[in-house]
Order: structure tokens, then C-alpha cells, then sequence
């Protein structure tokens, strides 16, 4: 295992440009002085937007202006911290950046508060007189939806002036994940000392070798539980935030305040946990025994699920040759948006460097008026692959969408962001499938497809099954301790496994390996999304051009439909499990192929 290196030490070509956002430090601040003054020209229209069309079309353009400005400004700061979180420059812009971010939110909520002093018929009068008004339509829309739950205005003002404060609970995590947390090495019965970071860990769960792999299991959450109570308590205080503003505005409860910002309905919500647990498990425990049997272990512990089940067959690959690999697969897809991804892979928009104080996972970052960020960190396999063109579907969706409609029509509901990243996915699936007439090829692809449908319907799934438990503590002022996040994560765990995997009290503390508790009801969505992308890459499949069209229209339209429209636009009717259980179904069909080969 190659030993993790400082940033300093990356060759260049392995690390996004970030000159593209500004060409230096000085540049950045010079910038973030100036942000000040485009907030006046917001201000001006302060006490004057009921006045006349016009001062309602001029406050939302002139929004929207200084939120393309700000959001430069903050990429550049998370980008900077997410490649080195231990760097102090960073530290200190990206705490500079939350603290413009909390005045520019004070110092704008006047806008959402004086837009609902109006009447739906007098903004219907506006666009009247003003049609470019219509381009706002879906964001007056949705602001209107708020007006029982929204405050008076002056507690609006506090609320967003306590911006950054709200946001200590992530960043708190985030920096110690970056800058505090080490592990130590571990050495197997072979004499062999292996070197452990967070970000490394996901090679070991992968490994072959079952020593390799239950020891860095071990290391890694014995380091992991002296940090426990800590990040307990940052999690907890996030949590207590939601419950109380939840209560502040009056909602039921704050699962429902979480599902209003996405526009879905406790049906659609409670339907995808549902489903998929009740019905993805018997299939998941099937792997797992079948797992268990081709490796010859004894006992199927929970540090074993990630195990090659085909080691021999597990292929090696470069960025370069992965870049390549997934532009074929993306052909289909069209000039407008192949233009997007061949920039993605071949302009530095992705860092794939392994350094100290990297971000661990992967993201897009989508700046408008830029071009997106991609960050992974690369570990020489055709997996990575899949990463990569993952989160090159997010790149071209925010293209897209950055190129047909305003900054604040861009971005659509979480309940459809994942679908986009999981499609490309599957396109690269059924790529290498037609690419290698080779048995052992189709046996890897069938396993990267289930590692896709695993991590997704399953790890994101649970984590959404245990916020769903915890929410409905927190709204009966239950603490959120240590010991029932714990709790609750292995008893999950043990509901979904059952007797085909032991669950030891190490996999109790999984909660604490990721970021998205920090994002409300996310981790669920990413099984919405690829439900959508499993329907429309079957009809990709079954209609040809016509199903892949409705698909780019549907990315085109970013933030200008409901979830549900979108995904109806695309072709998916999401307002029944229908989809869903189709989705697990192909699951099943997946472990059915795999028993048979093996």
C-alpha cells in the first residue's frame, strides 16, 4: 500500500485547477472585499418590492447576480479545504467564507420575507406586466408553499444571521476527520505493517486477504471509537437544530419541515425505505451466503461484505485509462453533453490525488457560470471507473442545466440528484459489457452493478433508516447520545442482515464514517435516483433516441419542475412502489446470475 503523501507532493495533472474559479489567492480576496458592495445594490430594493413589477423582477436578478458572485467565492474556499482540510490557509478562508455567508443570508431575507406579503394574484399581475417574471415562476411557487411556516420578518433576519453558527456541527466534523483523526498501522501474522488513514480504509474493506481486511477493520474503529462522543455530540447538536426550527415554524414534526425543502410527501419517503428494506434484503442475504461460501469463511462478519468475491478478476486501472473508458460509454448521450464530460476528464476538472487532509468520498461541486469540480481519490482500479463517471453525471447535469436556465432555476430537489450520477453508472455497466466478450468481465460488471445497487440501496438506505428512528426520538426530546446512535445503527443493521452476517458492536459506529447526517434527509435520495436511472436505462434500452432525449430535456430543466414532474418527464412514474420493486427485482436477477456462475 502505497503511503499517503502531503499535498505539496501531488504532481499538478493529478489536482483541479481552481484558477478557473480565480487565479490566486490575492484574486479571491479581492473578490470577497467586494462582495460587500453587490449586497448594497441587493439592499437598495429593501421596503420597495411590493411597490411595482418591475422592483419584484429587479430584487430577484439582482439575487441573482450576487449569489453567482458568492458562490465562487465559498467553491473556492470548500475546494481548497476539501483537498487539504489541514492546510491554516484553508481553515481560514473557508471560516472567512461561512462568515460573508451568514451576513449575506441575514442581510438578504427581507427578499423571501417581502415576496410573501404578496398575493398569488398579484404576482400573476407582475408577470403580467413584467414576463420575464416568468422565469421565477417555480421559485415564487415554492416560496409561496412556505408562507404558514415562515417567521416575521425580523426572525427571519436572526435565524440567517446565525448562519455560520448553524453550521459548526458539520464543519466541527469535517475538520476533525481532516486534521485530527490518525490511525495507527497494523501489521498482519506475515510480518507485514500496512499504513491506515480515513480515506484508505475503503482499499482494505476491499481486499482479498482476510487478515488484510478484519485487521484494518479492527484498527480502523478502535481509532474511530476514541472520537465517538465527540462526533456524538456534533451530530446531536445538528439534529437539535432541525427539531427546533422545525418547532419555530410549526411543523409537525422535523421530518416533515426536512421533506417540504424537497418537495416530497411522507408517502413517497417512508414508500422508498420501505420497499427496499422489506424487500432487497432476502436478496442482500443471499449474496452474502453466497459470498460466505466462495471465499470459505467460517463466519460472514459484517468486515467481510465488501470482500472480493472474484478477486483474481478484479482489474487494474489508470485515471487516463479510466477517462477513456468512460467518454466511449457517455457516447450515446450526444455532441452537447460529451463536449461537457471530455472537458470533465481531460481540463483538471477532477482532483484524484491521495493526500494528508484530503476530504474522504467523492463530490461534484457545480459553481454556475464556471464549470463543475469533481474530487475522488484514485486507487488504480476499473471501481474507480465507476466513481468517476458517478460523479461525471452530476457535472453534466449542472452543465446542462447551467446553460439553460437562471442560477436559481439550476438546482432540482435531492430527491432527483442522484439520478443523473447513477445513469451514467449504468451506461458504463452496459459499455464494458459490449466492449469484452468475455465471461469473466460480465461476472466482474455484474459485481461493480451490485456494488452500485449496495451502496445506494442499501448503505445510503440504512443510513436513512436510522435518521428516520432518530428523528422520531429527537421529536420527543429524547437525547441523542452516543450510545443510541450506536444502538440503533447495529440494531438496523442486525434487522436487515439477519443471520446471514454477524453485526459486531464495531458496526454500530458506521454512522460516524460519513458526512451526509450533516445534510438532512439526503442519504434515502440516493435510492430515488437510481430507481429513476434503472426505469430510464431500461427504456434507453427498449425506445433508443427518444427515451435518451426526454432524458437530456429532463437535465436541461434543473430546478424548474417538482421531483416528481421531472422524473414523469423522464419517462418514470415514481407515485407507486412499482419502480422501486423493479429496481430490486433486477437486483435479484443480479445474485441470481452470480449463484449461477459460481
Amino acid at each position: 500500500m502505497q503511503e499517503t503523501v502531503t499535498r505539496s507532493e501531488i504532481p499538478t495533472e493529478q489536482t483541479w485547477d481552481l484558477r478557473d474559479l480565480f487565479a490566486d489567492q490575492q484574486a479571491w480576496e479581492t473578490e470577497v472585499e467586494a462582495i460587500p458592495a453587490a449586497l448594497e445594490k441587493v439592499k437598495a430594493y429593501q421596503g420597495k418590492i411590493a411597490e411595482s413589477a418591475e422592483m419584484l423582477l429587479g430584487v430577484l436578478k439582482e439575487s441573482d447576480k450576487l449569489q453567482e458572485r458568492f458562490t465562487k467565492v465559498m467553491t473556492y474556499a470548500r475546494l481548497s479545504e476539501s483537498a487539504d482540510g489541514s492546510d491554516p490557509l484553508n481553515q481560514a478562508n473557508a471560516a472567512r467564507a461561512a462568515s460573508l455567508q451568514a451576513k449575506v443570508s441575514a442581510e438578504t431575507s427581507f427578499i423571501k420575507s417581502e415576496i410573501l406579503q404578496l398575493s398569488d394574484l398579484h404576482i400573476a399581475e407582475c408577470i403580467v406586466v413584467e414576463p420575464e417574471l416568468a422565469e421565477f415562476q417555480k421559485q415564487l411557487d415554492d416560496l409561496l408553499e412556505t408562507q404558514p411556516y415562515r417567521l416575521s420578518p425580523e426572525a427571519e433576519n436572526v435565524l440567517a444571521a446565525f448562519t455560520e453558527v448553524h453550521q459548526a456541527p458539520f464543519m466541527i466534523y469535517e475538520r476533525s476527520k481532516s486534521s485530527d483523526l490518525h490511525f495507527p498501522s497494523f501489521t498482519t501474522s506475515a510480518g507485514t505493517e500496512y499504513p491506515l488513514t480515513f480515506n484508505t480504509f475503503a482499499n482494505y474493506e476491499t481486499s482479498a486477504d482476510t487478515e488484510v481486511r478484519r485487521k484494518a477493520y479492527k484498527t480502523f474503529y478502535e481509532a474511530l471509537a476514541n472520537y465517538q462522543n465527540t462526533y456524538a455530540a456534533a451530530l446531536a447538536t445538528e439534529i437539535k437544530k432541525e427539531v427546533v426550527e422545525s418547532r419555530l415554524r410549526g411543523y409537525d414534526s422535523v421530518t416533515d419541515m426536512l421533506l417540504h425543502k424537497q418537495d416530497v410527501t411522507q408517502d413517497m419517503y417512508h414508500r422508498q425505505l420501505d420497499t427496499i428494506q422489506e424487500e432487497l434484503a432476502p436478496h442482500m442475504r443471499r449474496f452474502a451466503k453466497l459470498k460466505q461460501r466462495v471465499l470459505g469463511l467460517e463466519e460472514m462478519t459484517y468486515a467481510d461484505l465488501k470482500a472480493p468475491i472474484d478477486p483474481d478478476n478484479s482489474p487494474a486501472m489508470t485515471y487516463d485509462e479510466a477517462g477513456e473508458l468512460v467518454l466511449e460509454a457517455l457516447k450515446p448521450m450526444g455532441e452537447e453533453y460529451m463536449d461537457f464530460m471530455t472537458q470533465g476528464v481531460h481540463n483538471r476538472w477532477v482532483d484524484y490525488a491521495n493526500n494528508h487532509g484530503k476530504r474522504s468520498g467523492a463530490f461534484c461541486s457545480s459553481p454556475y457560470g464556471v464549470h463543475p469540480y469533481i474530487l475522488v481519490t484514485w486507487n488504480n482500479s476499473m471501481q474507480d471507473a465507476f466513481t468517476l463517471a458517478h460523479e461525471l453525471g452530476h457535472a453534466g447535469h449542472f452543465s446542462l442545466a447551467g446553460r439553460y436556465q437562471r442560477i436559481s432555476n439550476t438546482r432540482p430537489s435531492m430527491y432527483f440528484i442522484e439520478a443523473p450520477s447513477t445513469m451514467n453508472e449504468m451506461l458504463l455497466s452496459q459499455h464494458i459489457l459490449s466492449k469484452y466478450n468475455d465471461p469473466a468481465m460480465r461476472r466482474w460488471v455484474i459485481l461493480q452493478s451490485l456494488g452500485t445497487y449496495y451502496h445506494n440501496f442499501v448503505t445510503h438506505i440504512l443510513e436513512g433508516e436510522l435518521q428516520r428512528r432518530i428523528y422520531k426520538k429527537a421529536d420527543k426530546d429524547v437525547p441523542i447520545t452516543t450510545d443510541i446512535l450506536n444502538g440503533e445503527k447495529k440494531a438496523l443493521l442486525e434487522d436487515f442482515w439477519g443471520d446471514a452476517v454477524t453485526i459486531d458492536d464495531d458496526a454500530g459506529l458506521t454512522w460516524m464514517r460519513q458526512p451526509h447526517y450533516y445534510m438532512g434527509l439526503y442519504p434515502y435520495t440516493y435510492s430515488a435516483g437510481l430507481t429513476a436511472s434503472t426505469a430510464a436505462a431500461q427504456k434507453f434500452k427498449t425506445e433508443g433516441q427518444p427515451a435518451i432525449d426526454r432524458w437530456l430535456e429532463t437535465l436541461k430543466a434543473g430546478g424548474t419542475l417538482k421531483p416528481q414532474e421531472l422524473m414523469q418527464k423522464a419517462g418514470v412514474d415514481m407515485t407507486t412502489k412499482e419502480p422501486i420493486q423493479e429496481a430490486v427485482a433486477y437486483v435479484g436477477s443480479l445474485v441470481d446470475e452470480l449463484e449461477r456462475s459460481f
